[in-house]
């Protein structure tokens, strides 16, 4: 991998099976967590919190049911924070679309991805478990059906072990290539 400039803004880049990704870290928390394309190379933590946040990504990459405890940084609207809190708690292996989180959260479909497009820390808050009933849907504001996001979103979901019934849409279009 060539060292890209841009990877001055994270305080350390994980090398990852589909791409990296970076950590900021400020005020001893997490700050973001961002997927990032092959080309980024590997760096080291700068600090302790980036370090922490380093191990235990390398730690999910391996073991998809470890459990992060990570200290984040408070971001985020009351609404995307609830939506948030109902991503976290869908079981490793498991999805849930946008509409059903919206009805227990009595919003809209559109809502509830818009604030999973805008979760600053993905894999500890789990957005790719939530896909569209029809679909796979987006991932971090994208929907590219052959971009890099939705890449990783597969690579997510295989990683976890997601199962769907045979009669869901979403597996029947075959999205685990």
């Amino acid at each position: 991998m060539t060292p890209d400039p841009a990877s001055a803004i994270f305080n350390a880049i994980v090398p990852a099976p589909f791409g990296a990704l970076g950590i900021r870290s400020a005020d001893n928390q997490v700050a973001e967590l961002v997927y990032l394309p092959p080309a980024f190379a590997e760096k080291a933590p700068d600090n302790a919190v980036a370090e922490a946040a380093a191990r235990q990504v390398a730690q999910y990459l391996v073991d998809p049911d470890f459990v992060f405890d990570l200290p984040l940084q408070p971001v985020g609207t009351e609404f995307q924070r609830k939506v948030w809190a109902r991503i976290g708690a869908i079981p490793r292996g498991s999805v849930r679309t946008y509409g059903y989180l919206a009805k227990l959260l009595e919003s809209h479909p559109r809502a509830v991805g818009q604030a999973c497009g805008a979760n600053w820390f993905p894999l500890i808050v789990p957005c790719h478990r939530v896909t569209a009933a029809g679909g796979l849907g987006g991932f971090s504001n994208h929907d590219d059906e052959h971009g890099f996001h939705l890449s990783v979103k597969r690579w997510l979901l295989r990683h976890e072990g997601a199962t769907a019934s045979s009669s869901s849409p979403w597996q029947q279009q075959a999205i685990w290539p």
